[in-house]
């Protein structure tokens, strides 16, 4: 049994959560609750994995072991009910990187791209950095939770977009989207010629008996219009690897995509990422993933009910799926500025801003609970203190 509340020192290895707070918020001296890596212990059968790799004194040209894609098949199988084949994975170097490949192979300067705000900053900043043009289908917020605006999606057809990339479970909301939503949006898709990139990094990490769903395998046409890209690297805290992978079951989206990859070397992984993702996929992968996640409930719960007694104008949005929760300050009637500096200048914390979000994120801040709880208790005293 891993000890979660065990407080490890990241300080000295090159960690963005630290080295960064500098330059993004303005001062060092902060508790830093933004990025979204956990500070649990990256669970030991995986660095075991590795240690035991390090053994061999070459480490030279290595190739993928058919153990990497079986052990994907496996677990997607196990845990989404997805049935997927060999064929259809190809390794990439991370989620944000396949988003912007995708964009340049399947789409050109100009061409427009739907995103849905308040949403992972990266899909607008990827997309304008292109050369893309991007479209708002912002979320609807109903009785304090989220929920997409599906008629407002297929009004924006008459823009003809090529792409939607889509957050499932989304961030930083933490919605496991419903297999009819996803429905929904793969008939408006497919019938526009849209094609759909499923960021689904999140995906093994649902909470509170909620489920994911993954977006090809809800429909035909979902299949046939979609790139999926999965990771354990969220869910055993394996960042540092980029152990990352897409799923495409449409023959020629997968044939335009994969020769793309090939030819660019991007779907060649470093020696590292089959080995921690084998690791990962494995009855000890799916133990340590249970406890994990009953400490992260346990912390959203903490952040829960401490909010409700101590910071009643704070209210923890209950995520469906990640270890990132979604605080509405709006309550405190505070601008953008004033809201980060609270945090910042007066409680000594790095959160991120809900507004790089986008549209909808204004007044809210996105808190990672995947921390010692004495931690997070740390962080909130600190955030009542300053209230």
């Amino acid at each position: 049994m891993q000890n979660f509340d065990e407080i490890i020192d990241r300080r000295g290895s090159n960690d963005m959560k630290h080295t960064l707070l500098k330059s993004m918020f303005g001062r060092d001296d902060l508790l830093p609750l933004w990025i979204a890596d956990m500070d649990w212990a990256t669970p030991s059968f995986i660095l075991d994995a590795l240690c035991k790799r390090l053994e061999h004194p070459i480490l030279g040209y290595t190739d993928v072991p058919d153990a990497y894609f079986e052990a994907i098949v496996g677990w997607v199988k196990m845990r989404h009910d997805w049935d997927i084949r060999r064929e259809w994975i190809a390794y990439i170097p991370g989620i944000v990187k396949g988003i912007a490949m995708a964009e340049l192979v399947f789409t050109e300067p100009g061409d427009k791209i739907i995103i849905q705000p308040p949403v992972y900053h990266p899909f607008r900043m990827v997309s304008e950095g292109n050369g893309r043009q991007v479209l708002e289908n912002p979320l609807r917020e109903v009785d304090g939770f989220y929920e997409m605006d599906l008629d407002h999606l297929e009004s924006l057809m008459v823009e003809k977009p090529k792409m939607l990339i889509l957050s499932n479970p989304h961030n930083p909301v933490g919605i496991c989207w419903k297999p009819e939503t996803l429905r929904r949006v793969a008939d408006i898709c497919h019938k526009n010629g849209v094609i759909v990139i499923s960021d689904e990094i999140h995906c093994d990490m649902a909470l509170f008996g909620h489920r994911h769903t993954p977006f090809a395998g809800v429909s035909d046409a979902a299949a046939a219009c979609s790139i999926t890209f999965q990771a354990p690297t969220k869910t055993f805290n394996i960042a540092g690897v980029i152990s990352s992978y897409a799923v495409v079951p449409n023959d020629t989206l997968r044939r335009r995509f994969f020769s793309w990859l090939e030819t660019n070397e991007q779907s060649a992984p470093n020696m590292f990422a089959p080995i921690a993702t084998i690791a990962a996929f494995s009855k000890e992968g799916e133990a340590w993933r249970r406890e994990m996640l009953s400490h992260v409930e346990s912390n959203v719960e903490f952040v829960e009910n401490y909010c409700r007694e101590h910071l009643p104008q704070i209210r923890a949005v209950r995520p469906e799926a990640s270890f990132l929760v979604w605080l509405d300050c709006r309550a405190l009637r505070l601008s953008v500025d004033e809201l980060n500096s609270l945090f910042v200048d007066r409680a000594h914390l790095a959160l991120n801003s809900g507004a790089m979000f986008g549209r909808g994120g204004e007044g809210f801040m996105r808190l990672n609970v995947g921390t010692p709880r004495p931690v997070l208790a740390d962080a909130l005293e600190r955030l009542r203190n300053a209230l």
